[in-house]
């Protein structure tokens, strides 16, 4: 039997973080080791979802629990100026960092890259943990081999923070990887109203809308003479990324350094 992963949660309160908590608490695999959240301070987190009370109380001090509690890995959904001083701390303290929070740059990344292998740990940054959407990913970099005219539109709720998604992002680096530039469209094309083209990105077009109602969607359309091919994922609730959050915990304890994307998790 595997031994039982000590996790974290920071962001514990909010609309994922309370997901993460829920199937933490509920699985015999893992255990609560601490939840940190900016508001709901001394609550115990099973009370906080939902659920019966667990002992664990809430607390406000990301490093004081991390170096009281001593997780063997912490699962970040916060929001993206804090994700890159929550990783940090986590890898101070040989914890292992699982971060759904997007906001990373490259360069961010490649030192925090270093900072895990330094400290002999894995860590883990996806902008999405839902393995409909990294099957999604992989068959539109599959598809773009065939047809490399595409556009990427994606679609959130209005209080989303960043646009382009960070999964659009990563689908577009993934279809990039598969398919050399091409500059797409009509050579003489002009935007009459600045934007209404879409973000640019190797080529093609990323689309981002924002509406009330909206969850998270995204599809990758396809163009050819004569045809096309639509590759599309909808996510409905957020309980659907936590099958994607346990593998996610579970692997990142077999890796040594940062890893950017789900997608390397899943064969």
């Amino acid at each position: 039997m595997e031994p039982i992963i000590k996790v974290a949660v920071a962001g514990a309160g909010g609309r994922m973080g309370r997901e993460v908590v829920k199937l933490v608490l509920g699985d015999p695999e893992l255990e609560l080791a601490a939840a940190v959240n900016r508001s709901a301070v001394g609550t115990d987190a099973g009370r906080l979802v939902g659920l019966d009370a667990c002992g664990i109380a809430v607390t406000d001090d990301l490093e004081l629990a991390l170096a009281e509690t001593k997780p063997d890995v912490l699962v970040d959904f916060t929001a993206p100026h804090s994700a890159v001083e929550h990783t940090r701390l986590a890898i101070k303290h040989k914890v292992r960092p699982v971060m759904g929070t997007t906001g990373f740059t490259p360069e961010d990344i490649a030192e925090l890259d270093r900072q895990c292998k330094e400290a002999g740990i894995g860590g883990l940054i996806a902008p999405n943990f839902s393995i409909g959407a990294i099957l999604m990913m992989k068959f539109a970099a599959q598809a773009a081999k065939y047809f490399p005219h595409l556009e990427i539109i994606e679609y959130h709720g209005d209080q989303k923070l960043d646009a382009p998604s960070g999964t659009s992002v990563k689908t577009a680096e993934l279809i990039s990887e598969a398919r050399q530039e091409l500059r797409q469209g009509n050579p003489n094309e002009v935007e009459t109203i600045e934007g209404s083209r879409g973000g640019y990105y190797n080529g093609f077009r990323i689309h981002s809308v924002r509406l009330p109602g909206i969850f998270a969607q995204q599809e990758v359309i396809f163009g050819a003479f004569g045809q096309s091919l639509k590759i599309r994922h909808d996510s409905y609730d957020r309980a659907g990324y936590m099958p994607g959050v346990k593998v996610a915990v579970q692997k990142v304890m077999e890796y040594t350094g940062m890893v950017y994307g789900f997608e390397h998790f899943i064969d």
